[in-house]
């Protein structure tokens, strides 16, 4: 039975706002200092750590625009999703589950919420206004 339901214009706007969200991650690291987030990496064991910080802050910021423009989404997606991955095992699985809340510290959920987005690209394609479009 169809009820309306457009699955592409669905991957669309979730591709839309996911790219917001990481392009709101990213800017922050590159246009207004790597210290902070070169010190983080640093703390964590991570080798090389402004390397890191860089890498991490232009994949946000520039994944986050192809995700808008629906430019190479599937690998865009996959290296968000590691680097999700990468963030809770390394960070958030330490601390719980919830990010916010009573006895929030800043625990898996929200990189959970964000990986299995981007899966969903990975799986269910750009949807519609890609770039990338497969129709």
């Amino acid at each position: 039975m169809d009820r309306g339901v457009n699955p592409d214009l669905g991957l669309a706007i979730l591709r839309v706002v996911v790219g917001v969200i990481f392009i709101a991650h990213g800017a922050p690291k590159i246009f207004g200092g790597m210290g902070g987030t070169a010190d983080f990496f640093s703390s964590l064991g991570i080798p090389l750590p402004i390397v890191v910080a860089w890498a991490v802050g232009l994949l946000e910021f520039f994944g986050g625009i192809a995700l808008i423009a629906g430019f190479l989404v599937t690998p865009v997606a996959l290296l968000l999703t590691t680097q999700m991955l990468i963030g809770i095992l390394l960070v958030h699985a330490a601390n719980g589950f919830y990010v916010v809340g009573p006895e929030a510290h800043g625990g898996v959920e929200f990189n959970l919420l964000l990986g299995a987005s981007l899966l969903m690209l990975v799986f269910g394609g750009p949807g519609l206004a890609a770039l990338d479009s497969r129709k």
